[in-house]
């Protein structure tokens, strides 16, 4: 356990992954300062936090300054849209919380002597010509197409990260996401776990961009919040894929979630989005090694727990 004196700041903590996040932080004795401005983030998310005298909520814009009165630890930067349908409603917004937000970010944890976590995410490889991807190789993305506000933020967000590695002596850590599902995803969240399930639980037709050939490997949400959390109290600074190599094509998943709801929606093709990437499976070498971590839950199971999630938000 923690420290009682542990204060951990994470911006976008009232979106999906960051309300988890600040559950298995209070679960290791933090204390928790949740900011978030709320253009994704949700505070039913954490409204069973509320009331915690080692939890607080700030609603704030982290590409303003961030003020916290007393001592930091841990800066974990969460904040930014995080799925197409957001991005590419508010583009620049993307663009700014992914350089200002991780500037002013960082520049939390340097006055306070706090450790710096960046959520940096499998998009930084792109539509990839390498598989599995592993943290060295440099992606293969288009700047300027729909999905370079995100690609590129992150990708910023990096390289900031690193440069205040480097020239301030923060203490820092990248984690690269990989596709990611459970409980609190939004309904109309527009990637393909949230979007199957609510189509297959109103018995619509199922949507499937492309013909389904192209993969994801999907990742438990209490998988990933644990190899994030042996991150941070681990000494690497470089780049760490997280994220469960269990690769599956769209078709596949759409198939086997239309099964579990028990539902009679048909598959319907559309077209596939621009630069939308044919391929995505994290190469974890570096995460075993260096960090004991694999993700455990296995997707069956995984798509239960969020089944039953979703069954409470759609009548």
């Amino acid at each position: 356990m923690a420290s009682a004196k542990t204060v951990s700041v994470v911006t976008g903590g009232a979106g999906f992954l960051g309300s988890h996040l600040c559950e298995r932080l209070l679960a290791e004795g933090h204390q928790v300062i949740c900011i978030d401005n709320l253009i994704t983030g949700d505070t039913a998310n954490i409204a069973h936090l509320a009331g915690r005298p080692d939890f607080r909520f700030i609603h704030h814009d982290v590409t303003e300054y961030i003020y916290i009165d007393g001592p930091v630890s841990n800066v974990l930067h969460f904040a930014s849209p995080a799925s197409p349908i957001d991005y590419l409603k508010v583009p620049i917004q993307t663009l700014k919380v992914g350089s200002l937000g991780t500037h002013k970010a960082l520049g939390l944890a340097k006055a306070k002597g706090a450790r710096f976590l960046i959520a940096s995410t499998s998009e930084v490889y792109g539509d990839p010509l390498v598989h599995p991807q592993p943290e060295s190789y440099w992606g293969n993305v288009n700047p300027i197409g729909l999905r370079g506000v995100y690609d590129e933020a992150k990708r910023f967000s990096e390289a900031m990260t690193m440069a205040y590695h480097r020239y301030h002596r923060v203490e820092t850590r990248i984690v690269r996401i990989f596709n990611t599902y459970g409980p609190r995803m939004r309904i109309n969240d527009g990637r393909a776990i949230p979007a199957f399930l609510s189509q297959a639980l109103r018995g619509e037709d199922v949507t499937v961009f492309g013909d389904g050939s192209q993969t994801r490997s999907v990742c438990y949400v209490d998988d990933l919040i644990d190899g994030i959390y042996r991150l941070l109290v681990s000494n690497i600074s470089d780049p760490v894929n997280i994220g469960n190599p269990d690769e599956i094509p769209m078709i596949q998943l759409a198939k086997e979630i239309i099964e579990i709801t028990g539902s009679k929606s048909r598959i319907v093709f559309r077209e596939l989005p621009e630069d939308d990437p044919k391929i995505r499976q994290p190469d974890i070498t570096r995460a075993k090694r260096d960090l004991g971590w694999q993700a455990k839950v296995n997707r069956l199971e995984g798509l239960k727990k969020t089944l039953a999630y979703f069954r409470t938000k759609i009548k």
